[in-house]
């Protein structure tokens, strides 16, 4: 397949752009003044790791900005939907068919899935863009050399803002009377095994120390949960697709046992978890979406593109979680924190 990203010598702007291994249906998108570009309809495949609400927002804010960018599913785009269920096999076929499908882009949503579009892309020694979001370390999961040096068909958006993990163990160290945070995380989940990291290099000097559990699948994620309560002060919730997909059940074991629970994103805290340094996964999965836009369109290519943090930190407290976790909330907090109910 061609890459969509290449010069068209001598083509003027009126002239049918061929766009290589995509559908037949024509379509008309606003050219310039007095003339029109006709374009095929373009294939987006979309490999999500598992359905929880961050990674479905997620893949709602990128199909919002393709949509917002001329790009009409069922007129000009077709998208190819495959969701992994957690299930780490399922992720390398869902790679493969795309690669096979010779789409004319892969949108990838969590470190597994980018991971696995990544290798069969490049085993294939296939010429798609591949455009990542939600993934925790896109350097340390080997997508891309650096944030500021993308790969020539692979960049995207990170669910680490440099900040939120540290601001959230400084919030425990220093607002709460906890010694231990427990920790729950799928150690073959390697976005999940850089945080831990992260979170361990940000107690340094704090006082804290980490007590972890460590969970194969969802149906682990109560035991670990209940493994906690006799170690763990408040419990830490990092960006954990395993966990997260099962969040429900340490939500109730936080409640149960009165430890205050503290999530990595702000969809746990709609959820039940007490509280978050995090953003919008919507906004997330949109700036991605302008990416592909631009690609789709030939106007850029994905080397073009610096991998982007999230924007907009901000922390967030849940009212009746801390209440259900017995937490008190701090006069203190009014001025660093937005309450939800």
């Amino acid at each position: 397949m061609k890459r969509l990203w290449k010069s068209l010598v001598g083509v003027s702007l009126a002239s049918v752009l061929v766009l290589g291994g995509c559908g037949s249906t024509e379509d008309t998108q606003g050219g310039g003044e007095g003339g029109d570009d006709t374009e095929k309809t373009v294939t987006v495949a979309i490999n999500q790791f598992v359905e929880h609400p961050s990674l479905d927002a997620a893949t709602e804010g990128f199909k919002k900005a393709l949509a917002e960018n001329g790009f009409t599913e069922g007129e000009n785009l077709e998208y190819v939907i495959d969701n992994a269920q957690a299930d780490m096999n399922n992720i390398h076929t869902i790679a493969n068919k795309h690669v096979s499908d010779e789409v004319d882009l892969i949108f990838a949503n969590a470190t597994p899935s980018a991971q696995a579009s990544v290798q069969a892309v490049k085993k294939a020694n296939a010429e798609i863009p591949v455009l990542f979001t939600s993934v925790t370390d896109p350097v340390g999961a080997e997508l891309i050399e650096a944030m500021d040096q993308p790969g020539e068909w692979v960049t995207g958006t990170s669910d680490t803002h440099p900040e939120a993990i540290p601001n959230t163990i400084k919030f425990i160290a220093e607002q709460t009377d906890a010694k231990t945070v427990g920790l729950i995380y799928n150690p073959g989940e390697q976005n999940s095994v850089a945080q831990v990291e992260i979170v361990k290099k940000a107690m340094e000097g704090t006082g804290l120390k980490a007590a972890e559990a460590s969970v194969a699948t969802t149906a682990d994620v109560k035991q670990a949960a209940e493994s906690l309560v006799d170690e763990a002060d408040v419990l830490y919730i990092i960006t954990d697709n395993t966990v997260v997909s099962a969040l429900e059940s340490v939500i109730k074991v936080a409640q149960d046992e009165d430890i205050p629970m503290f999530a990595g994103e702000l969809d746990s805290v709609n959820r039940g978890a007490m509280a978050a340094y995090g953003f919008d996964y919507a906004d997330l999965g949109y700036e991605t979406g302008l990416m592909a836009a631009a690609i789709l369109k030939g106007e850029k290519k994905p080397s073009d593109f610096e991998a982007q943090y999230p924007q907009n930190l901000k922390l967030v407290i849940n009212k009746t979680a801390a209440e259900e976790m017995g937490v008190e909330i701090k006069s203190e907090w009014d001025d660093m924190a937005e309450y939800i109910e």
